[in-house]
């Protein structure tokens, strides 16, 4: 099927490139220098990577000495939750509690996971069936290390869930964390540019965002630090970034990012508006076709205060997921079952574990996530594609429609 004619309905994987971004692109991309070195051409490149600093800054409500550009939000996860668990255990031994949730991004579990073996202790805090991580399930998950004996280095919960869409309560929990103790991070890769956002009224000592999640390129991405964060390097060299990120950075990619995110902030509240609307006519579309469909994560019509703008996450009982993308695929709607990280991986999604959703008969899933490009025909012909493409993936699994 020609590109012209197929919908594109997964932009919480990547979403197209917005204009400004590649004007910031293009336009760095052929002064030469080395944003580290002293002559002229290198004080070039250092100003375009500094304004590029400042513009992202203000965009998150950050100060420009807090950002710490990145290759992506999965190494800014990695270095936020190392970097933390380094420092905090070196500065307090018994400081060796990490809490993070159970739907967390892999970008986030694994590399918790991966500091067992260094001697943390990580406990995952409950979600509920909408997919929230309340404030009172990271305090259960903090008595838990209580009661080991163990001090909690780092709380990470993710800002907004890049499967099922639900927004969490990231200042509640932040304040909660702070007063046992332990920093707070926080994955806003999807959240960046969605949902109102400042880091310095989050209660957040570190942040994770994406380039390519906006409207940005792919290849860059941030952790926003604060000044009184505590954290140490996991890769060294050069010293760049505050010395936590070592380095030649990347000085077109990093315009480009921050082109991308001060447009995203820019038109959030117009663009959330339009989304919302395309979402809840997606939604109901899908739920109107009596096929026993579900929505997976919160989700009150109208509202961005609880699920992304432009997440539709819909759980379809008695097929294959893989079954169900691939039949929409060739109905030319380009959608995902969930992390686009973890396409082609058997199994189930974790998250769908998580919220409790039955493994008594095959459950597919499809995400569908609407961006700048996403127009009302793009939700009718989803909506059409769904209707027929249902029966065919349950019919696939030996699952009468």
């Amino acid at each position: 099927m020609p590109a012209d004619l197929r919908v594109y309905l997964d932009h919480a994987a990547t979403t197209p490139m917005v204009p400004a971004a590649v004007e910031a692109l293009i336009g760095a991309l052929s002064p030469a220098g080395n944003s580290s070195s002293l002559h002229a051409s290198g004080r070039r490149s250092k100003a375009l990577l500094e304004d590029a600093r400042e513009g992202l800054a203000a965009a998150v409500g950050a100060h420009p000495s807090e950002v710490v550009f990145t290759s992506g939000g999965t190494e800014a996860d990695n270095l936020a939750i190392a970097g933390t668990y380094a420092a905090r255990t070196r500065e307090e031994p018994a400081a060796r509690g990490i809490v993070t949730s159970s739907i967390e991004h892999h970008a986030v579990l694994e590399p918790t996971e991966a500091l067992v073996a260094a001697g943390a202790h990580v406990i995952h805090a409950v979600a509920d069936t909408d997919g929230i991580i309340s404030a009172d399930s990271i305090a259960d998950a903090l008595e838990v290390l209580r009661t080991r004996s163990v001090r909690p280095a780092l709380v990470s919960v993710m800002w907004a869930n890049n499967e099922i869409g639900t927004i969490q309560p990231v200042a509640a929990i932040a304040d909660l964390a702070q007063e046992n103790g332990a920093q707070v991070h926080s994955d806003a890769v999807q959240a960046v540019g969605r949902v109102p956002l400042s880091f310095r009224d989050s209660g957040l000592h570190l942040l994770s965002l994406s380039g390519h999640k906006l409207g940005g390129p792919m290849g860059v991405g941030a952790l926003i630090v604060a000044r009184d964060a505590v954290i140490e390097p996991v890769v060294h060299g050069g010293g760049h970034e505050r010395g936590l990120r070592s380095g030649t950075v990347p000085v077109p990619l990093a315009a480009a990012l921050a082109a991308a995110v001060s447009h995203a902030v820019s038109v959030r509240k117009e663009e959330s508006s339009r989304l919302v609307a395309l979402r809840d006519r997606l939604i109901e579309g899908l739920l109107g076709l009596d096929l026993d469909l579900t929505v997976g994560g919160a989700w009150t019509p109208g509202s961005a205060h609880d699920r992304l703008p432009g997440n539709v996450h819909i759980i379809v009982p008695g097929c294959d997921a893989d079954s169900l993308l691939f039949l929409l695929d060739a109905a030319g709607i380009e959608a995902s079952t969930g992390s686009a990280c973890q396409a082609g991986v058997p199994g189930r999604s974790h998250v769908l574990d998580a919220i409790g959703v039955s493994t008594d008969q095959p459950v597919g899933a499809v995400r569908l996530t609407l961006g700048h490009t996403s127009t009302g025909d793009d939700v009718e012909r989803a909506i059409s594609a769904v209707r027929e493409c249902v029966p065919r993936a349950r019919a696939a699994a030996g699952v009468l429609a």
